[in-house]
């Protein structure tokens, strides 16, 4: 049986130590970064980019980058996931299309395009929706990879600087964390949560 978004859920455990004999297949990794895809984005500018890690020289490089955190060499993959920076730079790609089809008027594109411009010649703005978009992202590749059976773990402790280049990364996109993907070998442990009444405040 399927399981439900909520079982899904409250059954996600962060797993650091992975069984290293398994591997996850580079078409089923892609199916889930195409569920992925399907985060919401301000403006859906889709303000990610994704660097999968996956070969044993790639993860030697990183593996003094996460500061030697064993579980980036020993699961089957691990995802960085980066914020677009410069996300303006896709309206075209997401809006034409929109307005060729008969989806949206041009006028309205025109006027998103200019929104768009304004919002992000402000380059921290530009930065933080990068930051949030691709958090939005990150949180939709951990929970699809839950439903397949995977599981994983965010991590934000890497040298950021190191990273970009090794990796060799674009200054458009910055960092945002990374995400190891396997099977188990010791299941993440439960940890307690603070309630809802303590957490949220009703006006």
């Amino acid at each position: 049986m399927t399981k439900s978004f909520t079982e899904i859920a409250q059954e996600r455990r962060s797993v650091k130590i992975y069984d290293t004999e398994v591997e996850i297949s580079n078409e089923e990794l892609t199916e889930i970064l195409e569920v992925t895809t399907k985060s919401p984005s301000s403006w859906n500018l889709q303000h990610w980019r994704f660097v999968v890690i996956k070969s044993k020289e790639a993860k030697e490089k990183l593996l003094p980058i996460a500061y030697n955190q064993q579980q980036v060499a020993d699961a089957s993959a691990t995802v960085m996931i980066l914020g677009d920076t410069e996300s303006y730079r896709n309206f075209d790609e997401v809006f034409l299309p929109a307005v060729k089809a008969g989806f949206l008027a041009e006028e309205v594109a025109n006027a998103l395009h200019g929104q768009i411009n304004g919002a992000y010649s402000d380059k921290q703005k530009a930065r933080e929706a990068g930051l949030i978009n691709g958090s939005l992202a990150a949180m939709t590749f951990m929970y699809a990879a839950q439903e397949r059976g995977w599981r994983t773990n965010a991590i934000g402790g890497f040298h950021a600087p190191s990273f970009m280049k090794e990796f060799n990364i674009d200054e458009r996109y910055t960092p945002i964390m990374l995400i190891t993907i396997g099977k188990e070998k010791q299941p993440g442990r439960p940890t307690p949560r603070l309630s809802v009444e303590r957490m949220t405040e009703w006006k």
